[in-house]
C-alpha cells in the first residue's frame, strides 16, 4: 500500500486534566536531577560545562497544569496515523505530538510501550505528564511543558514524494521554535524523523532535547546500546562513571536486576554509529537509531523495588505490564544543556523499527558479541548510509510550507512571530491562532499598553521574555501592567524591584494575585510571618468573590498551608482549607495537608485517622517524599507521647508503624 496519512481518533480512558493553575510559577522548580557542584571537577570538561549552563530557574512563562485526578472515563482523543504495508504509527497531537502506538503489521507487534489509559502524574516539568510512546522533550532537565498540550500538525510531501506528518511548536521555557517530521518510506520497516529546532533570535539559546522512547520490560528484557561505560545517577543523586554490562554484582542491562529507580546513560564513542534497543527473550524488540548529532542514549529503568512498581502501577491499571525508557538526546547526559548560537539551528534524524538478532549472542555473557550481533542485524535493517541519505533528502523538504493543517496548537509562536517579524519558512504560525491569551500582548506590541481592566478577574500568564519586559517597563503603570512587570523581573532575577513593581500595583488596587506574588517574596526571603499574613489576605480576597475559579482557591491554599505551619499558625491553616469549596477539600492533596494541620494542633490519632481512612494524592511528585515523612511524623507522635521524639523513638515507630504499600512512593 501507499503511504498514508489520515486524522482519526481513538478511545482511551482518562482522566480529567483540569484547569491550569492561574498563579504565576515564581518558585523554581524542584529537580531532581541536580548534582553537586564539587562533583563537576570528576567529569570531562565538556560535559561539567553544559551541566553548569543555564539550568532552568523557573518555569515562567509557562503555567502549572496541576488541576487533574485520577477519575479515568472514556475519551475520545484526536489521532493522527501514519502508515504504510510494513508499519503503522499512531500521533497525539493534543498530547504533545505523543507517538502513542507503532506497530509492525506483519508480526502484529507493538514495538513501543503502549499505555492502555491516559492517566497525568507530577513527572513533567509543568506537572502533568503520562507515560507511554514516544515523547518529543525539549526545554529543559524533565518532560516537557508540553507533554499535555496541543501542538501543530500539517501534512507535508515527503523526501520519497510521499506524504510526511510536521507537528511544530514554541518552546516557551527557551523561547525556541521546533519541528518534528515523520514519515514513512513506500515499504519500510522504520519511522523515519527529522527535527529541527530553530533560534530566531539575536542571542544564543540553551537547548535540551531528549527523545523518550517507553518500550515494554519483562524478567528477560536487556537494553543494548554501543557502549562499554555509563553515567549511573540514581537515588543517591550522584553522577558517576559504571562499567557495562556488569555493576555490582548485577547485569544492569536487565532492567529488572535492579532494584531502584535509576538513569544509565552510555558512553558512546564519537565514531561509533548512534543506536539503543530493547530486546526481549527471543531477541526480538524495537531499535532507535540516529545521525551523529543525536549523541546521547540512555536507559531508564524503576527496578524491581516496592517503590518503582508502585509507581509503574500509578501511571497505569492493574494488570498492565510495566515499561523502561530508552532514550537519545542531544547531550551525553540529561543534566546537560547545550548552546544554540544566534540565528542559527540544529537539525538530525531519528529512525524507529523492528529488530531481530539471534538470541543466543544477545543475552549471552559476552557483552561484545551481544552488541555485535545488534549491530549487524541493525545494517542489514537500515544501513548507516542510509540513514545518511534520508537526512539530506529531508533537509531539502524541511522548509517546505505545509499543504493542509491537521490540528493546531497555541498562539504563543503566533504572537512571537508577531514581535520578531521571523521567517521561517515550513512552520507557519499564523496569525489566526492568536486567541483570548494573546490578546492583551498584541495591544501591548501595537499600542504599548496592556488592556485596561480590574484585577478582580485573573489577569491572564505573563510574558518575561527580555523584549516584553522591555515593553512593560515603558507602558503606563496601571496595576495590571505593575503586576506583569514585577512577574517579569522576578523571572530576570531582579526581586527587589519585582517587590516595587508589585507594591505599588497594591497602593493603586488591592488583589490576590499580587498579595499572593508578595507572599512568595516574603517566604523566599525569610519572613515567614508576614508571608503567612499576606497568604491570609490573598485567600480572604479570592474568597470574597463567588465567581472565582475554584483553581485559584486551590492554587492559593496548596502555597499557603504550609507557609501557616511554617509560621507556627495551624488554626489559620485549618481554617482556610475549611473555607475551601467541598470538591476541591476532598481531593487528595488537600486531605494530607489536613491531616498535617491536625498533626501540628496535637491532634494526632486524628491525624493518623486520615490515613487510616485512605485517600490518593493526585499530584504527587517525583521523588516527593511528603507522604512518609506525615506518616512517620505522625507515628513518632504516636509511640513518644507527650515526650521527646529520640533516635531510639524513631526506630520503634518504623517498627510498629511500617509505611503502608498505598503510600509507598520513595525511589
Amino acid at each position: 500500500m501507499a503511504t498514508t496519512v489520515r486524522r482519526t481518533s481513538i478511545t482511551l480512558p482518562a482522566a480529567r486534566l483540569g484547569p491550569e493553575n492561574p498563579l504565576p510559577a515564581l518558585r523554581t522548580p524542584a529537580d531532581p536531577h541536580q548534582v553537586d557542584e564539587r562533583e563537576r571537577v570528576r567529569f570531562p570538561p565538556g560535559m561539567a560545562r553544559r551541566i553548569g549552563y543555564a539550568p532552568l530557574r523557573s518555569l515562567l512563562p509557562v503555567r502549572r497544569l496541576d488541576g487533574y485526578d485520577r477519575h479515568r472515563t472514556p475519551t475520545d482523543l484526536e489521532a493522527i496515523v501514519i502508515e504504510n504495508d510494513r508499519l503503522r504509527a499512531t500521533v497525539l497531537p493534543g498530547l504533545g505530538g505523543r507517538v502513542y502506538s507503532l506497530v509492525h503489521k506483519s508480526t502484529g507487534r507493538e514495538l513501543l510501550y503502549r499505555n492502555p489509559v491516559v492517566q497525568p502524574a507530577n513527572f513533567g516539568l509543568a506537572n502533568a505528564w503520562f507515560s507511554g510512546g514516544i515523547e518529543w522533550n525539549i526545554g529543559a532537565t524533565g518532560h516537557t511543558t508540553l507533554s499535555c498540550a496541543p501542538v501543530h500538525a500539517a501534512r507535508v510531501p515527503a523526501p520519497d514524494g510521499g506524504e510526511m506528518l510536521r507537528l511544530w511548536e514554541w518552546e516557551r521555557l527557551r523561547d525556541l521554535p521546533f519541528q518534528v517530521d515523520l514519515w514513512l518510506p513506500e515499504a519500510a520497516e522504520f519511522l523515519l524523523v527529522g527535527v529541527r529546532i530553530r533560534n530566531p533570535h539575536q542571542r544564543a539559546a540553551p537547548v535540551y532535547w531528549w527523545s523518550g522512547i517507553a518500550v515494554p520490560e519483562s524478567p528477560d528484557t536487556r537494553v543494548i546500546a554501543p557502549a562499554d561505560e555509563a553515567w549511573h545517577f540514581g537515588h543517591e543523586r550522584s553522577l558517576r562513571r559504571v562499567p557495562v554490562p556488569e555493576w555490582q554484582g548485577a547485569d544492569r542491562t536487565y532492567p529488572l536486576r535492579g532494584e531502584r529507580a535509576a538513569d544509565y546513560f552510555y558512553e558512546v564513542p564519537d565514531a561509533a554509529r548512534k543506536w539503543i534497543t530493547a530486546l526481549d527473550g527471543e531477541g526480538h524488540g524495537l531499535v532507535q537509531t540516529s545521525t551523529d548529532l543525536l549523541r546521547g542514549r540512555k536507559l531508564f529503568l524503576w527496578g524491581n523495588g516496592p517503590a518503582g512498581q508502585r509507581w509503574q502501577r500509578w501511571l497505569t491499571e492493574p494488570g498492565t505490564d510495566g515499561y523502561i525508557e530508552i532514550q537519545a538526546g542531544l547531550a551525553r547526559t540529561q543534566l546537560e544543556h547545550i548552546r544554540l548560537e544566534a540565528t542559527s539551528e540544529l537539525c538530525w534524524l531519528e529512525a524507529y523499527g523492528p529488530l531481530a538478532a539471534d538470541p543466543a549472542a544477545v543475552h549471552g555473557t559476552d557483552w561484545t558479541a551481544a552488541r555485535d550481533a545488534v549491530s549487524r542485524g541493525l545494517e542489514a535493517a537500515l544501513p548507516r548510509s542510509d540513514v545518511e541519505r534520508a537526512y539530506q533528502a529531508w533537509l531539502g523538504c524541511a522548509d517546505t510550507e505545509p499543504k493542509e493543517i491537521l490540528a493546531t496548537g497555541s498562539g504563543w509562536g503566533a504572537l512571537e512571530v508577531l514581535h520578531g517579524r521571523f521567517d521561517l519558512p515550513g512552520t507557519p504560525f499564523d496569525e489566526a491562532t492568536l486567541g483570548e491569551e494573546q490578546r492583551p500582548w498584541v495591544e501591548l506590541l501595537h499600542n504599548g499598553r496592556l488592556p485596561q481592566g480590574p484585577l478582580s478577574t485573573p489577569p491572564g500568564p505573563t510574558l518575561v521574555a527580555p523584549h516584553w519586559r522591555d515593553l512593560l517597563e515603558t507602558a503606563p503603570a496601571d496595576a495590571l501592567a505593575e503586576y506583569h512587570l514585577g512577574v517579569a523581573q522576578w523571572h530576570a532575577g531582579d526581586r527587589a524591584q519585582a517587590v516595587r513593581s508589585w507594591e505599588r500595583s497594591l497602593k493603586t488596587a488591592e488583589s490576590c494575585w499580587v498579595m499572593r506574588c508578595l507572599a512568595v517574596a516574603d517566604v523566599e526571603s525569610g519572613h515567614p510571618k508576614r508571608a503567612a499574613e499576606r497568604y491570609l489576605r490573598a485567600f480572604e480576597l479570592a474568597a470574597e468573590d463567588p465567581g472565582q475559579a475554584h483553581a485559584v482557591l486551590a492554587g492559593l491554599a496548596r502555597e499557603a498551608v504550609p507557609a501557616l505551619l511554617a509560621a507556627a499558625r495551624a488554626g489559620d491553616a485549618g481554617a482556610l482549607l475549611g473555607a475551601l469549596p467541598v470538591s476541591v477539600r476532598e481531593r487528595g492533596r488537600f486531605r494530607l495537608m489536613g491531616a498535617q494541620v491536625l498533626l501540628a494542633q496535637g491532634e494526632v490519632r486524628e491525624a493518623r485517622a486520615v490515613f487510616d481512612a485512605g485517600f490518593e494524592v493526585d499530584d504527587l511528585g517525583e521523588g516527593e517524599e511528603t507522604l512518609s515523612d506525615t506518616w512517620f511524623a505522625i507515628a513518632e507522635r504516636l509511640v513518644a507521647g507527650a515526650g521527646p521524639v529520640t533516635e531510639s523513638i524513631r526506630r520503634r515507630a518504623r517498627a510498629e508503624h511500617p509505611l503502608p504499600d498505598a503510600y509507598n512512593f520513595g525511589l
